[in-house]
């Protein structure tokens, strides 16, 4: 069985510098940014050429 990891979850203390800092810094592409519901946000993001995204919001994890 071969396995890739394709998804990592980052924690981040504010989504929009985030998304700002990974999208026009550092040049990865956004995926997907989406509210679903107060309080429960879904950022993913993905360097170029790369199989493996990044994933940040709010509500997702239980850490800070």
């Amino acid at each position: 069985m071969e396995m890739k990891l394709e998804l990592v979850f980052v924690p981040v203390t504010d989504v929009d510098r985030a998304k700002d800092f990974y999208v026009d810094k550092v040049g990865f592409t956004l995926d997907f940014d989406h509210t679903v519901r107060e309080g429960l946000r879904f950022v993913q993001l993905t360097p170029p050429g790369s199989a493996c995204s990044i994933a940040f919001g709010t509500g997702l994890l239980d850490s800070e």
